[in-house]
């Protein structure tokens, strides 16, 4: 049984890890809970976010922004702080 309660912990915490990792505006705005924010998500939240200023807050080009991204974004001030 406490397999069962550890395992059950451990799946709980990996589930809530994308909403701990990123900031509570940006946890807002991630309506698939995938822990990354695409264009369609930040545009729903900053309707003035362009293509452009996503590509630019898109550090590594994989086409989301992850929580380090979201902040580095709004210490440029590309995004919002909140």
């Amino acid at each position: 049984m406490t397999r069962t309660k550890t395992f059950a912990a451990i799946a709980a915490t990996a589930l809530c890890m994308p909403a701990f990792a990123m900031g509570q505006s940006a946890v807002q705005a991630d309506t698939n809970e995938d822990g990354v924010l695409s264009i369609a998500e930040v545009q729903a939240v900053y309707p003035d976010m362009t293509e452009e200023t996503f590509a630019t807050a898109d550090l590594n080009g994989d086409g989301v922004l992850e929580d380090a991204e979201v902040t580095a974004a709004q210490e440029a001030g590309l995004m919002p702080a909140s």
